[in-house]
């Protein structure tokens, strides 16, 4: 598969998938023993089970859907970056994640490992760049 292909599609299924809180449809774009960190000082949740569990956690924690925003993904060999906005809401209140993350991919596509970087404020900040 085409890495391009495979970064555009993985940021539209985290859209729609964020949004709907389907972990199953994210959790499909990752290879059986991908590894993802969701913070790069925690750590990694290894294989698509650990990546369902981090899911879940996170979804079940917000009160409302999640409205998040992806960038064109920049694309290098077999890796991708990512930038994304999210509008969340939790019991403490809304907040705004601005984040990006780092991609490599497989032959078939599939997320061999991925790491967030992101930053985190109190509040809605409008989606910038005409997002």
């Amino acid at each position: 598969m085409d890495v391009h292909e495979a970064a555009l599609r993985w940021t539209q299924v985290w859209t729609t998938g964020w949004a709907q809180q389907d972990a199953e449809a994210i959790v499909e774009l990752q290879a059986e023993d991908g590894v993802h960190w969701s913070t790069p000082f925690g750590s990694p949740h290894r294989g698509r089970a650990g990546l369902r569990k981090y899911l879940q956690d996170a979804f079940a924690s917000e009160v409302e859907p999640t409205r998040a925003r992806f960038a064109a993904p920049l694309v290098r060999g077999e890796q991708a970056a990512a930038e994304y906005w999210a509008l969340c809401r939790y019991d403490s209140g809304p907040l705004t994640i601005s984040g990006c993350t780092m991609l490599r991919f497989d032959a078939r596509g599939l997320v061999v490992e991925s790491r967030d970087y992101s930053y985190v404020t109190p509040g809605h900040v409008p989606f910038p760049f005409g997002w």
